[in-house]
């Protein structure tokens, strides 16, 4: 199969969907890698080590559009890319279809097979690809949070982890999933005093086993969560509903009672958000103001580390690359149930439930799809 690998064009994205030992690992099983020059520029790889692993190079994203037959990417096809997609071509990204109606109907238009990183599951349930990012984001929350509680970005001009004498500040997190938990980790090293709210209890008692009484754990209810946000200096929304729109936990009239100063920073905001004042910002202009509160929200947090994040999500992904080009599509999800989950839109229907649902769109059943084959 030839495999494409276009550079990312979204605001400040340097990540990459295929580093030169992901080209070298396809090459290997037979396969040809089409990579648009400067792709990994940007975290020091170059053409040169492309055309070693084995890559042929173009300076020009359309042709590879139009010849390869799987497109790896890392962010979600924006609106110029979506035009250049065509009836039968994978699309292997990252794709957060249900708060973006337009982003999907383009895509159905193209008539690919769109699958994404972020639904796939593995055998305990968990979702492997967006592991990686999650580590990161989770991680990168804490350290972002503390820059924008400083004065000169417009916070509290809070410390984290305080001083002798001077008490640490709060830190709330929504959701123990992976970004949650990683959160957790990142502040409580710091010094912060931190609490998590979750709704399983399960998770609630690992969190406990895991940190003890050094992080507070909390069953997560409208009440509860409004009386922590009210106190913390800094909010991290962690919340993840897989393929669907994230629930808003922090509502607008919320705001005027918490903190002047105080932070919010939405990790959930490529769901939508779980902050109901959020909107997606960039890492150009990555805050804004609202109420006296400092809201981050860029969607895509891990590209502020790039090199980072690309290693460790190729990693993850290049064994579901090698099924899909060595198998093709259909081949691939009707022997791998998890990559099958994936699938979130193919040939012009919505194939995942969770995304179906939130656009209110009918759901077209993957099996319909495979046997249509």
């Amino acid at each position: 199969m030839l495999v494409g690998l276009p550079k990312e064009i979204k605001d400040n994205e340097f990540r990459v969907g295929l580093t030169p030992a992901s080209v070298r690992e396809l090459k290997a099983h037979g396969h040809q890698v089409l990579v648009q020059s400067g792709a990994g520029v940007g975290i020091g790889m170059g053409d040169d080590a492309y055309i070693k692993a084995g890559a042929e190079i173009t300076p020009d994203a359309a042709e590879i559009f139009a010849r390869a037959e799987m497109i790896v990417k890392v962010k979600e096809p924006q609106p110029v890319e979506c035009k250049m997609l065509r009836p039968g071509q994978i699309l292997f990204t990252y794709l957060h279809l249900a708060p973006d109606p337009v982003q999907a109907k383009m895509i159905e238009a193209s008539g690919a097979v769109a699958i994404a990183y972020k639904t796939v599951t593995d055998a305990a349930g968990r979702l492997p690809l967006l592991a990686p990012m999650s580590e990161v984001a989770g991680r990168m929350a804490v350290q972002v949070g503390a820059v924008c509680l400083q004065k000169a970005h417009g916070g509290l001009g809070v410390l984290l982890a305080g001083v002798p004498g001077v008490p640490p500040a709060k830190v709330v997190v929504l959701g123990g999933g992976v970004v949650g938990t990683n959160a957790a980790r990142i502040a409580l090293g710091i010094g912060a005093d931190v609490t998590i709210f979750d709704r399983s209890l399960p998770r609630l008692a690992q969190l406990d086993d895991l940190y003890g009484p050094h992080l507070k754990t909390c069953y997560s209810t409208p009440e509860a969560v409004e009386e922590a946000v009210f106190h913390a200096d800094l909010t991290i929304g962690a919340v993840l509903v897989p393929g669907a729109a994230a629930p808003k936990l922090v509502t607008h009239a919320m705001l005027p009672h918490l903190r002047p100063g105080a932070v919010l920073v939405d990790v959930a905001i490529d769901q939508g958000g779980c902050f109901e004042t959020s909107h997606p910002t960039t890492h150009s202009h990555p805050t804004f103001v609202l109420h006296g509160i400092v809201h981050y929200c860029v969607a895509n947090m891990p590209g502020a580390v790039p090199r980072t994040s690309t290693l460790a999500l190729t990693q993850a992904t290049i064994p579901y690359t090698l099924k899909l080009a060595s198998k093709g599509w259909r081949a691939a999800l009707s022997e791998d149930v998890h990559l099958r989950h994936g699938l979130n839109v193919a040939e012009g229907r919505i194939t995942h439930p969770a995304v179906a649902e939130a656009l209110g769109q009918a759901l077209y059943p993957v099996e319909k799809v495979l046997q249509q084959g």
